[in-house]
């Protein structure tokens, strides 16, 4: 099939962490796999997730996710009492955890959840290797960012 995408495309896109790139350098990217139960699932095609809050910790060499947020919906069944922010446990290769384990241990880095997304009907988690960003480095990326869209401003409009 020609034009295939490797990037989530708009439609396939359960929710982004808008707030990570914001607030952190992302030096790499990772995808993981979320084991999840039947509530969840529903709740994701639904689209009632959040990752604001959400972060990464690896523990005894799995990874974890904290702090996601998924709404239960009102038709969940009786029997199951659904918790919206239990810990995840996130599906990685052997290879893929014992980096991050090297560099989130060694080199100070943390891991943050940057977007949930729809691959061949499962879903999955791009995590980013991150390092925390200093207020003077939030005023300056805001400052380019300004001068860009003031630079596309000025080449714009006809003299």
């Amino acid at each position: 099939m020609a034009g295939k995408k490797n990037k989530p495309s708009e439609d396939r896109l359960i929710a982004v962490n808008r707030q990570a790139r914001h607030d952190y350098f992302i030096e790499a990217t990772f995808e993981a796999g979320l084991v999840l139960e039947g509530w969840e699932v529903k709740s994701l095609r639904a689209g009632r997730v959040s990752l604001k809050e959400a972060y990464v910790l690896l523990k005894d060499g799995e990874a974890w996710l904290f702090g996601a947020h998924i709404s239960p919906l009102a038709s969940a069944s009786t029997h199951v009492h659904p918790d919206p922010t239990r810990t995840r446990k996130l599906l990685l290769h052997k290879q893929e955890l014992s980096r991050l384990i090297g560099q989130v241990e060694r080199r100070g880095y943390t891991l943050i959840p940057l977007k949930l997304y729809w691959k061949n009907n499962r879903a999955k988690l791009e995590i980013g290797l991150a390092k925390g960003k200093k207020l003077y480095d939030k005023r300056a990326a805001e400052k380019e960012r300004d001068w860009q869209r003031e630079k596309q401003r000025i080449l714009k409009t006809p003299t």
